[in-house]
């Protein structure tokens, strides 16, 4: 740990890289940076450093790690784990990326996309439509999230039932590395056998060995044509065979399959502005699914006739396709509620899964019975990209009851959650990273040979453990 003078002399070797305007030292300045969106993890930070450039990433890192200073990169901090807040010593300097938020590169003839860490998801969106190109990775906090925070996390979505993950959408890297040295890695080629795939190494890694500072994206073609449906289930199990039948009759057209109970309406109806109930009659499960197609293909058709054939087969029990864009909007607004509404709602505990995606309904019966069983009178919101396996599982404190002693209860009850998700084969987290939040929880759950390979590598790549310390591992 630096003394004050070594603090003093420290910040102004860094000033005097990037300029003192982006070293906030004040308190006032950095209380943005210092927590997160739920509030559950607060920090201090020795200084909020704001590099605009790789080249000034690296220098900075190198003197940290010549200073033994901890670094805690920071994207747009919307990460709901704690990956990004620094502990409570003050010792650390929270490294922002969000002045490296140039468009480097757009490709159509390649389908690639060369961006850096601090573009925030939106704008790189748009920046591949304006060049008639899709960037598919689609997320709620898009506005405000970054790249290099959503390949830190390997982000998800509501789209990774065709398009994968983040880590599915990067042909290359560059990324700072604890000592300054800059990797380069920003690759167009979609087939390169020339050794070890060191991208991957950084993709999900939570800044714990390396700074991601630019990426090359995949582009697709921009859809033509677009069916988005609202359908009325009777149950989970029924949503299986509905997803069976639109992907066996819709394959890659079938972009979006995302399950929600009357709860979730119901809580989204209530605190959504310009949400309306989307069928005539209340059913016990939904299903929200979008299928886009290129080429004049018409996916509005054959959302007719696969949505159809449920309905006769007993699947689906009501539905509605939008008939414009602005209707399906509508249904998506729905959707798009529910974060919000679970938060006017009250405190609840969340919990982002994933299980084999025959097992979502299984996992849902037997998390709600268990969690329950622990507190009786709690409701539980089991929510999302079941596609793929993906469920937001929430538990809510019971009306009348002291939001601040619920959430006491957060280990206790993750721990009869997590019991349930591993005796299923499934992940403790899907999509939101480790952290923190979740960092004790692994050497439960995690093979044993996985985690020495994981202290490994992190020795290898970080051995003064300068990099987000107490996250991951």
């Amino acid at each position: 740990m630096l003394d004050k003078p070594q603090r003093a002399a420290f910040l102004d070797e860094i000033a005097a890289i990037i300029g003192a305007r982006y070293v906030l030292t004040e308190s006032s300045d950095q209380a943005a940076y210092l927590t997160e969106m739920r509030n559950m993890f607060h920090g201090r930070a020795l200084a909020v450093v704001r590099p605009g450039t790789t080249a000034e990433v690296a220098r900075v890192l190198a003197l940290a790690s010549n200073h033994r200073t901890p670094v805690v990169p920071q994207g747009g901090n919307t990460g709901l784990v704690g990956g990004q807040v620094p502990d409570a010593s003050g010792d650390a300097i929270i490294l922002s990326l969000t002045r490296l938020d140039k468009v480097r590169e757009v490709d159509p003839l390649s389908s690639t996309m060369t961006v850096e860490a601090g573009l925030t998801l939106l704008k790189a969106q748009e920046a591949a439509a304006a060049a008639d190109r899709l960037f598919p990775l689609s997320l709620a906090s898009e506005g405000s999230c970054t790249i290099g925070g959503n390949l830190s996390t390997n982000a998800g979505g509501v789209a990774v039932l065709a398009y994968g993950n983040a880590r599915d959408l990067v042909l290359g890297l560059e990324v700072a590395l604890a000592d300054g040295r800059v990797m380069d890695g920003l690759s167009k080629l979609r087939k390169d056998n020339t050794g070890y795939d060191l991208k991957h190494l950084f993709i999900g890694a939570e800044g714990t060995l390396g700074v991601i500072t630019a990426a090359v994206l995949k582009l697709f073609p921009r859809p033509t044509s677009l069916a988005t449906a609202f359908c009325g289930l009777s149950s989970a199990e029924a949503g299986l065979a509905f997803l069976s039948r639109m992907k066996g009759g819709a394959g890659s057209a079938l972009t979006t399959f995302e399950l929600i109970p009357r709860i979730g309406i119901d809580m989204a109806l209530r605190h959504g502005q310009g949400t309306r109930d989307p069928l005539a009659e209340p059913h016990a499960w939904y299903v929200l699914l979008e299928l886009s197609g290129h080429s004049g293909a018409r996916v509005e058709e054959l959302a007719e006739e696969l949505i159809g054939a449920a309905i006769e087969a007993g699947e689906v029990e009501n539905a509605v396709i939008a008939a414009s864009i602005e209707q399906g909007k509508a249904l998506w607004r729905i959707r798009e509620t529910i974060p919000d509404a679970q938060r006017a709602e009250g405190v609840s505990i969340k919990h982002d899964i994933s299980v084999p995606v025959a097992s979502v309904p299984r996992f849902i019966e037997e998390a709600d019975a268990a969690v329950k069983k622990l507190i009786p009178g709690v409701r539980t919101l089991a929510f999302g990209h079941v596609g793929d396996g993906n469920v937001h599982y929430n538990v809510f404190q019971q009306p009348g009851t002291d939001g601040a002693q619920f959430l006491t209860r957060w280990h206790e009850i993750g721990a009869v959650v997590y019991e349930v998700v591993t005796r299923l084969g499934g992940s403790i987290s899907a999509e939101h990273g480790v952290g923190q939040l979740k960092r004790d929880l692994l050497p439960r759950v995690k093979d044993p040979v996985a985690l020495d390979l994981m202290r490994a590598l992190k020795r290898t790549l970080d051995p003064q453990g300068i990099l987000n310390p107490g996250k991951v591992l």
